[in-house]
């Protein structure tokens, strides 16, 4: 027999097996998701996002570049919360069952610690870190008014980005952008590397808050940086807004408890382009930029009000109330032509505010067409899949699932097995939600107004980090090692 048909007859043999298994995996599956009845990209707005972006045609699929990666954003991980800012990889098909053992591609030690979400363009990877240096010093704290749960500084800290071969998760280079004693810490179950980077393919834009916003090329060649001063924010719990970037624009949300503003730069050359004052008040949000009607704004929550502002110029479109007075930390997505968005700390609630009309001070009036004021999330950002809207209660394991449009529940609030605690938000691909927690379960939950829970998957890590999906990989950074999951067939 010849090597060609051996191969060919081994390829089918292997695609029999894995039939049979898949088919077997059904028959075991059942819903085990239940109901708590006590429980009351950038792309245009309003654009009706396919709740299985694989298969529906209304989501355009760029032409595959030379060269075997696809470059295209909506086939990358090009930012903290996807290719379209809510959660969703549209052409991505990660597996569903994982563990220590099981469809791990490869798994690797990182450098220092970090929270921001890892970035995925091409065949390469992203990471921002922080790494301690030198010897250890007296505990500083922050010395914050109400300061509680505070980790303190022992160390100064080498503030770093790297690039790492997607296939094998070798580090191609890394770039130390600051090397610095912090001037304070950060909550005990934070890190001093929480904001994620976003690249356009380009420009690769880490941001490290109280140490500054860089612009690298992929090579790790810096561009130019600037820097704004120390952030100092409420009760000493550190720092966290991610970037945003938007055609030619990067945006930077600066809010602690002095003087606080947004502002804008010029992706090339660093040039600043306005700013804008906000109230001084202390949040971790994270801009979103949504194009509505040919116009592009900048979505920003915090204290109180979340706004609306014109990326052009900076000047306020439009603002509502209804949010936490502290510690709004959870940011907004949007879609249906609405933008949603929800805290819980002192005050809970979620709004869904309509674009359309939107100017001036629209709390109260027709602008916002339902709002909950319970169940809203806390630490986790919302999910928008297709017509649905998820949202953790809190930073608990009981996920909400309603429809985005009106605010039904579709079905509500649920608990989710295995979970207690999520610092990450909630993603979705290929009709399919992951929800990670800090316990280091990821729950696979089947979308649908009756979700059901498909998969229970465990690693022998902690994660606060968002995952990051494409192609057929799902990325989770933890707090000790960094995994790719991937089917791995046992013929390869």
């Amino acid at each position: 027999m010849s090597p060609s048909v051996r191969k060919s007859l081994g390829t089918w043999a292997a695609i029999l097996l894995l039939a049979g298994a898949w088919v077997a995996l059904q028959v075991k599956r059942a819903p085990v998701t239940l109901p708590l009845a006590e429980h009351p990209a950038v792309i245009p707005a309003n654009h009706s996002i396919p709740a299985r972006g694989n298969d529906n045609p209304a989501l355009p699929h760029p032409a595959q570049p030379t060269g075997g990666s696809n470059l295209s954003p909506a086939h990358n991980w090009p930012q903290w919360r996807g290719p379209l800012g809510t959660g969703v990889a549209p052409h991505a098909n990660p597996p569903v069952e994982w563990s220590e053992d099981k469809n791990i591609r490869w798994k690797i030690p990182l450098p220092g610690k970090g929270h921001s979400t890892p970035l995925i363009w091409g065949d390469r990877l992203f990471v921002t870190t922080a790494v301690p240096d030198g010897p250890a010093l007296p505990p500083q704290y922050s010395g914050a008014p109400g300061g509680h749960d505070e980790a303190p500084i022992t160390h100064r800290h080498q503030f770093m980005v790297m690039a790492l071969d997607r296939r094998d998760g070798k580090i191609l280079w890394k770039r130390t952008l600051r090397e610095q004693l912090p001037h304070q810490g950060e909550h005990r179950t934070a890190s001093l590397a929480s904001a994620s980077p976003v690249t356009d393919g380009e420009h690769l834009f880490a941001y490290f808050g109280s140490r500054g916003l860089y612009c690298l090329d992929l090579e790790g060649a810096v561009q130019w940086q600037t820097d704004f001063g120390q952030l100092k924010t409420l009760h000493g719990h550190g720092e966290g807004s991610s970037p945003a970037l938007h055609g030619d624009t990067v945006i930077i949300n600066w809010d602690h408890e002095g003087e606080s503003f947004v502002v804008a730069f010029d992706k090339r050359t660093g040039q600043r382009r306005w700013k804008t004052p906000r109230d001084r008040a202390s949040s971790w949000t994270t801009p979103l930029v949504v194009e509505y009607n040919g116009r592009a704004q900048v979505v920003i929550s915090g204290s109180e009000r979340v706004r609306g502002y014109d990326l052009a110029t900076g000047n306020v479109i439009w603002e509502c109330g209804g949010l936490s007075v502290e510690n709004v930390v959870s940011s907004p997505v949007a879609g249906h032509g609405m933008v949603f968005t929800g805290s819980t700390y002192d005050r809970p609630g979620l709004l869904a505010i309509r674009l359309d009309g939107a100017s001036g001070d629209v709390t109260g009036t027709k602008q916002v067409v339902w709002r909950r004021s319970h169940g809203a999330p806390y630490v986790p950002s919302p999910l928008l899949y297709g017509d649905a809207l998820y949202f953790h209660h809190h930073f608990q394991g009981i996920l909400t699932r309603v429809n985005a449009r009106t605010g039904e529940d579709r079905p509500g609030p649920f608990r989710l097995p295995g979970i207690s605690k999520v610092y990450a938000s909630p993603v979705a691909a290929a009709g399919r939600v992951y929800i990670t927690s800090r316990e280091g379960v990821t729950v696979v939950l089947k979308d649908g107004d009756e979700p059901e829970a498909i998969a229970q998957n465990r690693l022998d890590d902690s994660f606060s980090a968002s995952p990051a999906l494409a192609g057929n990989e799902l990325y989770l950074r933890g707090e000790r090692y960094f995994y790719c999951i991937a089917e791995r067939l046992e013929f390869d």
